[in-house]
């Protein structure tokens, strides 16, 4: 009970992950309240909205970095450095994912979706709801971006963010077959005709931008604080260094150096 009361802790001092998962939670538990916006009906379909399931990737690596916090504040070896290469690569992409995708949710949204041209949202909890979503999702991004100390990310990224996003259209195809609505209508070759492939195309190639610019001020960071200021952070004990770990919260691969 002790441990889970350390962990609910550190889980408390990572606001944005507490904040996130509470979005998440209250925007289910009222749009089940409320018939008129469409009920649990509307929470399930909201799955399929990869706003949705961007947000809930934000919240789960912002958990998963208090566990990687506590691991790292209690034994002075983050729990990232003990899993499998594979993992560690894995959590870098996750990374890269949080710090790129949410901004592209920003921009289409305000520049493509947004339904209401000059005026403000009509309910309180519609505004709340999507400045939420569609707004503090990029100021966790940049967040991540700016405070951690996460050196540049591989290059080849860029090209898995672009599978991420095509396996995505797949699934709003399948939504589509299975429940009957698009999840956005530029999705819609009846609305859009043959301009889809324009929107695709081009929001593929925004994603590649938004994560050369992310890549930028992870440099830019990195050149600013460790090379001219000579930050170069504090470890928990003698025994983590740098070169040890490279990065507690990364998942860059951690040298071992018994072999």
């Amino acid at each position: 009970m002790r441990i889970i009361r350390i962990f609910m802790s550190e889980f408390t001092n990572h606001p944005q992950s507490l904040y996130a998962f509470t979005t998440l939670l209250i925007d289910i538990g009222y749009q089940c309240a409320h018939e008129e916006l469409g009920g649990c009906q509307a929470s399930r379909d909201g799955f399929s909205f990869f706003t949705t399931l961007t947000y809930w990737g934000i919240a789960f690596y912002l958990l998963v970095a208090a566990a990687h916090t506590f691991s790292y504040a209690r034994t002075g070896t983050p729990l990232l450095s003990r899993f499998p290469r594979p993992l560690q690569a894995l959590h870098a992409l996750y990374y890269s994912s949080v710090t790129s995708l949410p901004f592209l949710v920003t921009i289409v949204y305000w520049g493509l979706l947004y339904p209401y041209g000059a005026l403000w949202f009509p309910t309180v909890y519609g505004g709340w709801g999507n400045i939420s979503e569609h707004g503090l999702n990029s100021f966790f991004a940049l967040f991540e971006i700016i405070v951690p100390r996460t050196a540049p990310q591989p290059g080849i990224h860029a090209l898995w963010l672009v599978v991420l996003l095509a396996l995505y259209l797949a699934l709003s195809y399948v939504t589509y077959a299975t429940k009957g609505f698009y999840t956005y209508s530029f999705l819609d070759p009846a609305a859009t005709g043959n301009l889809v492939a324009a929107y695709v195309f081009g929001i593929g190639a925004a994603t590649v931008v938004i994560f050369g610019i992310a890549q930028g001020l992870r440099w830019l960071r990195c050149w600013l604080t460790e090379e001219k200021m000579g930050w170069r952070g504090k470890f928990a004990s003698p025994r983590s260094r740098p070169g040890d770990v490279e990065e507690v919260d990364l998942g860059s691969v951690s040298r071992d150096e018994s072999k």
